[in-house]
């Protein structure tokens, strides 16, 4: 009897003991952080729903004031009597992906025009929080939404469809979509289709997640991409609104000099060295 006990005993401990091992053999993620945060986080919720605040009254502001345009490389002329419009961009701005960034952690896997657009297909993008509601205000205003989005434009009727569902306008009659490789110089800089809303819109506001959703020099150097951003300083927080983003961008990517095909560890190590660090405690 008491054999048997001891050898229940002793296969509880083994179970505990390989679950146990088996629960430290999450292995090791650069993105766990950074999606768990975007996904799970309230402080997240809180500074989307933040940004989509303040969005609404800076769009009553340029509403009254017809000089005010979020396009100053684009907007030519005499643009204050033109119609309003806000352009936005979609991924981690409007659509959250964060079901795409979990999968590529868990599944180790690395981002891949394939199955990226199999996700697309699937219409399962969540709206980032304050989006929709900031979106059906700007259209209640009366102000055309234009959507740029470096999806490519063979997704244009899953993106379409996903945000409708979600509650996004559609623009009624105008093609507000704007994708990559639509036209032939659509690339993923993103200057040549906001020329195209201000041939016929004035443009309100710019909201983002990725300074190249704002400046076509994102893909520059680290520095380079420094001395821009303090050159449009004044248009941070007033006509351009950025989103968080920690998951992917051309802030990571910089510090490997945006070459895609450095093998992950060298990416890695890049990042590594790029950051700044305390020199310790005193031995």
């Amino acid at each position: 009897m008491i054999g048997r006990k001891v050898l229940a005993l002793a296969a509880a401990l083994a179970a505990v003991s390989t679950a146990t091992a088996q629960a430290q053999e999450v292995p090791p993620n650069d993105m766990l952080l950074a999606t768990l945060w975007t996904q799970r986080s309230v402080e997240y919720r809180a500074n989307a729903l933040t940004v989509f605040s303040l969005a609404r009254i800076r769009l009553d502001e340029a509403l009254a004031d017809r000089s005010w345009t979020a396009a100053p490389n684009e907007q030519k002329g005499s643009f204050g009597d033109l119609p309003p419009a806000v352009v936005l961009d979609v991924d981690e701005t409007l659509l959250d992906n964060s079901l795409y960034q979990a999968w590529m952690l868990k599944a180790d896997q690395t981002f891949s025009t394939r199955t990226w657009n199999q996700f697309c297909a699937d219409q399962v993008s969540r709206a980032v929080p304050g989006a929709v509601e900031f979106a059906k205000y700007a259209d209640s205003r009366g102000v055309k939404l234009f959507y740029i989005t470096n999806r490519d434009a063979s997704t244009e009727k899953d993106t379409r469809l996903n945000m409708e569902k979600l509650g996004f306008p559609m623009g009624g009659n105008v093609d507000t979509f704007l994708m990559q490789n639509e036209q032939k110089d659509w690339g993923s800089a993103k200057s040549t289709r906001r020329a195209v809303v201000t041939k016929d819109y004035r443009v309100l506001l710019n909201i983002g997640d990725n300074f190249g959703d704002f400046d076509d020099r994102y893909r520059s150097s680290e520095a380079d991409r420094a001395k821009a951003f303090d050159a449009d300083l004044g248009y941070w927080g007033k006509q351009w609104l950025m989103l968080p983003n920690p998951t992917y961008g051309s802030f990571d990517t910089a510090t490997y000099g945006h070459d895609f095909k450095k093998p992950r560890g060298e990416q890695r190590k890049a990042k590594w060295d790029a950051i700044e660090t305390w020199v310790g405690p005193k031995q």
